[in-house]
């Protein structure tokens, strides 16, 4: 998705505006792209608050990357489409190399999905190879 997760007070914000191939019904929003905004923003949130806990900036070497070991949707209610999204991530647990994140997507200031990601540090071969892949 490339997006951006900033942090903003005690939460990670990002911002996403669906474009018109975006849609399952005429107007809103497919299931599937909110879906993968939660997990991608619940991924970035978990690393940016690894960095912050031991006091890195983000980005730095050795690099901290997360996966989804977990994730959990709830669709409120349709979603939109044509405005802005915001997606606010919060973490609720962090334990070793497991992050645990609440996330919802916003629109207009209303909440219209909610979701949990489990998010695990990934391995160190992992980051060789999507560094290397660059």
């Amino acid at each position: 998705m490339q997006i951006k997760s900033v942090w903003d007070g005690n939460e990670a914000i990002a911002r996403f505006t669906p474009r018109p191939y975006h849609t399952a019904v005429p107007g809103y929003v497919y299931g599937g792209l909110l879906a993968s905004l939660i997990d991608c923003h619940g991924t970035g949130t978990a690393s940016a608050a690894a960095y912050a806990v031991t006091g890195r900036e983000p980005g730095t070497a050795p690099y901290l990357r997360y996966l989804t070991a977990s994730l959990r949707v709830n669709f409120l209610k349709p979603t939109p489409l044509g405005p802005e999204l915001v997606i606010h991530g919060r973490v609720k647990e962090m334990a070793g190399r497991k992050v645990v994140v609440e996330a919802w997507i916003e629109v207009n200031g209303e909440t219209t999905v909610q979701g949990e990601v489990v998010a695990v540090q990934a391995p160190d071969h992992m980051i060789e190879a999507l560094l290397n892949r660059a």
